[in-house]
């Protein structure tokens, strides 16, 4: 299949998980033989066109004219995509659909359903909704509003776990026989340790032992739980290093509680780190924290579990699916930090257990979580969006342009 694709993440342009799940399905679709063109944002450095593992890559800029505030500059995100859409199908001829990533992308994807006549699936990675625990101002009851424009609009809606669906029926009332949930997966060759180019020595004393956190800091990944859980770690494990890796708004707040608790020379906040840091401080971490409070599936949990780093969770959202409490992982009560305590203090001192943990998960995520499997059951869904659209009065006017849809029937090898 033909399939032209919207995403406003893509690497180099990394703020969230996004990006890489973006470039991992693009890339497994390409292995499955699909032929995918991606729009994108553009980034400094990067080209304007690429072919990054088989995906054409096109990366555009908004207008360079004032946006006075974020929504502004999404719309002319939108209207530059357009512009290159439109020269980039003059090119490439027919595609059999549209993918959209989450609403920054829901013009553009919404525009060239209607006008060339295509169905259109759409990704919803998080909602507005959810990040901030209902809606209270007008920009976050507009972002809504285009979320729910892109569930009404797309033919299909992909969620990453089953909370996000039920999120989405409960927030957008989409019927639930339209979303397919398809999970997030990873790749475990990424989270090998070629050689260290950093020294332990930088993060920790050679006798602490490390709990590593790696995310954006915002308040709903909450790290300020695990902060309020390092007191009752210390007291029974007082040689324990806690590395916050990343950045976001919610830096300085982390800082403040981190000063005000005394507890500075036992918190280390790195910054942004790069991968090969990143896979390295795993590999000397004794356990990963990811302590969400509102987590759509949990990337990052995967990539610790590939990593075979023993991993503490929250039980919430997507991660409390991904993580079986004490067979892959250990669940904390969600904004609990006595009981975040206590997963991380199981695991530091019980190494046995730590073992088994880490073991059976790195095997769960090749089984389960990879992204050749994830990358088949997306084309499934592209499949059956593709046969049910000859219901439509889009069928005869596709038909008439090259029998686009006889020859997907003889492909796919469906009549009904």
């Amino acid at each position: 299949m033909k399939i032209l694709m919207f995403s406003w993440e893509y690497p180099p342009k990394s703020i969230g998980g996004l990006a890489q799940h973006v470039y991992d399905l693009t890339s497994a679709l390409v292995d499955l033989g699909e032929e995918v063109h991606l729009i994108t944002t553009g980034s400094h450095g990067a080209p304007e066109y690429e072919l990054v593992n088989g995906v054409k890559v096109y990366r555009v800029f908004p207008y360079q004219v004032s946006s006075p505030d974020f929504v502004t500059w999404v719309t002319q995100l939108n209207v530059a995509m357009v512009e290159r859409c439109m020269m980039v199908l003059q090119e490439i001829g027919d595609i059999h659909l549209v993918h959209a990533h989450d609403w920054l992308v829901a013009y553009a994807a919404r525009a060239v359903k209607h006008a060339y006549k295509v169905p259109l699936v759409a990704t919803i990675h998080a909602t507005e909704y959810g990040r901030n625990y209902g809606l209270h101002n007008d920009l976050q009851r507009h972002i809504s509003d285009v979320e729910w424009w892109l569930n009404y609009e797309a033919w299909r809606v992909i969620c990453c776990s089953f909370y996000m669906k039920g999120e989405v029926q409960h927030v957008f009332q989409t019927p639930g026989d339209k979303i397919k949930v398809i999970p997030n997966g990873v790749n475990a060759e990424n989270f090998k340790v070629r050689r260290h180019k950093i020294n332990r020595d930088l993060y920790a004393a050679p006798d602490e032992r490390i709990v590593f956190y790696v995310g954006r800091l915002v308040r709903e990944k909450g790290v300020q739980v695990l902060l309020d859980a390092v007191p009752k770690i210390l007291s029974r494990s007082p040689q324990t290093k806690f590395v916050i890796a990343g950045k976001g708004p919610h830096e300085g707040a982390l800082r403040h509680q981190v000063n005000s608790m005394g507890i500075a020379d036992r918190v280390y906040f790195t910054g942004y780190i790069d991968d090969d840091t990143r896979n390295s401080l795993y590999s000397w971490a004794s356990v990963a924290v990811f302590p969400s409070l509102y987590e759509p599936f949990g990337i990052v949990a995967l990539e610790a579990m590939a990593a075979r780093v023993p991993v503490v969770v929250s039980d919430t959202g997507g991660l409390g699916e991904i993580v079986r409490h004490g067979i892959d992982g250990l669940k904390a009560y969600q904004g609990s930090s006595s009981s975040l305590a206590d997963m991380v203090l199981w695991l530091l001192n019980d190494s046995e257990s730590a073992e088994k943990l880490k073991t059976l998960a790195y095997r769960r995520v090749v089984e389960d979580f990879n992204w050749r499997e994830i990358a088949r059951q997306t084309v499934e869904v592209y499949r059956d969006v593709w046969l049910e659209r000859r219901n439509t009065g889009w069928y005869s006017s596709a038909d008439r342009q090259g029998g686009i849809f006889d020859r997907m029937t003889r492909i796919f090898g469906k009549t009904s």
